[in-house]
Parts: structure tokens; sequence; C-alpha cells
């Protein structure tokens, strides 16, 4: 299954909808930073399935601030990354990742996109989809209990 990951859209729909054509995904995760571009994306290409969760510039306090889904046999946690300070560091996210026994901890927040291998959890940050300079998405390809991710910049 491949998954697109974006995140920090900031009203850029354009460059989401060209990361949807690239990658031709089998599912669309939005990790926050503009609710509403995710509810547009979505209806752009309502047969892919789609997640979201808010970011800290969305007003959803009635939407959780993360996610725990179960996907191809593994646990994925997509959030937008403020509630666990990750442009500190990625110890409460470790941590996190480690409590809940996490394959892959999905993030934004910081627009700086990162795959990095913590133990048995892959980190992955897609960067901003929204950026006016190298905007980017994330690809994750899961595939028998296996999972590999990386980052694109958008063409």
């Amino acid at each position: 299954m491949k998954l697109l990951i974006l995140s920090d859209s900031h009203g850029v729909l354009a460059n989401m909808e060209r990361a949807v054509d690239e990658a031709a995904p089998q599912m669309i995760l939005h990790l926050g930073d503009c609710w509403q571009d995710g509810v547009r994306l979505h209806s752009r290409f309502p047969e892919i399935p789609f997640r979201q969760v808010p970011g800290n510039c969305d007003f959803r306090p009635d939407e959780p601030a993360e996610l725990l889904l179960g996907v191809g046999g593994l646990r994925l946690l997509m959030c937008h990354g403020h509630t666990y300070g990750v442009k500190q560091s990625l110890l409460a996210a470790g941590l996190a990742a480690e409590e809940r026994d996490l394959d892959l901890f999905l993030f934004g927040h910081t627009h700086r996109p990162l795959v990095d291998k913590r133990g048995k959890t892959l980190f992955l940050n897609p960067g901003s989809i929204g950026a006016s300079v190298r905007p980017s998405y994330g690809v994750v390809c899961i595939e028998d209990g296996r999972l590999d991710g990386h980052i694109v910049l958008l063409t």
C-alpha cells in the first residue's frame, strides 16, 4: 500500500493536487495546518481514502490531535507534532513511539523534511507541501509487513 503524507499546506491546494498526481497513492494522510485544504483535497479525490489531524494553526477543538491507525499490519501514529515539541527535539515523540509500540510516527510542524529510523520506529516528517521554496511530501510504502519511507521534492 502506498501512502501519501502531506503537512503544512497553508492554503496551497495546487501543490497537494500535483503530489497526488505524481505519487498515485492508495491513501492520503494530512498532518495539519490547514484543515480546510484537506477537506478540499478529499473532495477533489473522493475515491482515495483520506485521514487528517489538525495542526497548531487549525482551530478544531472537537477533532483528535492525533490518530493511531493500523495499516498493512503495522501501527502508525499521525499527528501535527506541536503537542510533542518536535521543533525542539524528538525525545517526547520517541518515548511515545516506544510506549505505543509504533512502527511509524508521522508528524509535520517544523516544515523540515525528515526520515529517521530509531529502534523499530520510522519517523517521517514530509516537510511543507505549501512552502513557496522547495515544497515536499512524503511517501510510505507498506508491503508484507515492512515499510519504506522517503521524501519527494515537488517538481
